[in-house]
């Protein structure tokens, strides 16, 4: 009983994490929208951020404008997963009860926090352990959702995954965006933080996945949790670049990530790895064919 009272009374650290390279508005947009958004009594946070050798000035402004951010110095080649790991690293060194990843390009709602945790308490209720929580974010042109949690269903070639609509209550999925994504410390404690292969993207997709495959709450959370406008690309090239460029878009970065994407599909979907490797390079050789196919599919539900 004593013990409960204590629990409940201690105040919970969040630790906050972001990395940027050279986009010092969307940054300052970004941290004005956390300071605004309504913390629970009880609640506490503070942001990291990693600034990847941004040369817009971008630490100075930060450091002007947010003094209590702490600023973590980058190589400038850690690109996104680099980058949230670094911070995420120096957080764990201080000890918090959670961390919740951002990407600098959000715009939070002002109830965006208070969503999370009603997430994480219902987490406790349903399950008795913290878990990773997802809130959706939407597009601010066409307020349609751009990034959220998904449910992935296996197939016998690839598999398919589904966008989860949030509803007034949280929702079970098994991949999740990390542009707001919530993540316990009892989580860390099982498997860790960001997997090292893991330079730029897919770092999200396989944590959230890692954490189920684990038994561990992945969950959505109900509504809406701020703008955020979907900005990836094709991960392969189109037609009007010769084959040397569409290789090569193929293992860059701002591309497939040829090689993390790979390891991926090995690691979750080693029986599919046959059919996502020959995938993988009709888009690249025939990307013309691969166009034709994505849009018929485009009319298709899972």
């Amino acid at each position: 009983m004593i013990e409960r009272i204590l629990q409940s009374t201690m105040i919970q650290k969040i630790a906050i994490l972001l990395t940027c390279h050279n986009r010092k508005e969307k940054t300052l947009t970004c941290l004005t929208s956390i300071y605004n958004c309504y913390i629970p009594a009880g609640y506490t946070f503070d942001i990291f951020l990693v600034d990847d050798g941004s040369t817009d000035g971008t630490a100075n402004a930060v450091k002007d404008e947010f003094p209590f951010v702490k600023i973590i110095e980058g190589s400038g080649s850690l690109f996104w997963a680099g980058g949230m790991r670094l911070a995420w690293l120096e957080a764990i060194n201080e000890g918090y009860n959670a961390y919740l990843l951002i990407n600098d390009d959000v715009v939070l709602f002002d109830n965006a926090l208070q969503l999370i945790i009603e997430t994480h308490q219902y987490a406790l209720k349903q399950f008795r352990i913290g878990g990773v929580y997802v809130s959706t974010t939407i597009d601010k042109e066409t307020n349609t959702i751009s990034y959220g949690g998904s449910i992935m269903r296996k197939s016998i070639l690839g598999n398919r995954s589904k966008m989860v609509v949030p509803s007034d209550t949280p929702i079970n999925c098994n991949l999740a965006n990390a542009n707001i994504l919530f993540v316990n410390a009892n989580v860390v404690e099982k498997i860790g933080v960001f997997d090292l292969k893991f330079k730029q993207s897919f770092a999200d997709f396989d944590y959230s996945f890692t954490a189920f495959k684990n038994n561990l709450p992945v969950l959505v959370c109900p509504g809406i949790g701020g703008y955020c406008n979907n900005d990836h690309a094709n991960n392969w090239s189109s037609a009007k670049s010769n084959l040397r460029k569409r290789i090569a878009y193929l293992y860059s970065p701002k591309g497939l990530e040829y090689k993390e994407y790979m390891y991926y599909i090995r690691k979750h979907f080693p029986m599919s790895l046959p059919y996502y490797y020959m995938m993988v390079w009709l888009k690249t050789f025939f990307p013309g064919v691969w166009d034709k196919f994505k849009r018929k599919q485009a009319f298709k539900t899972y």
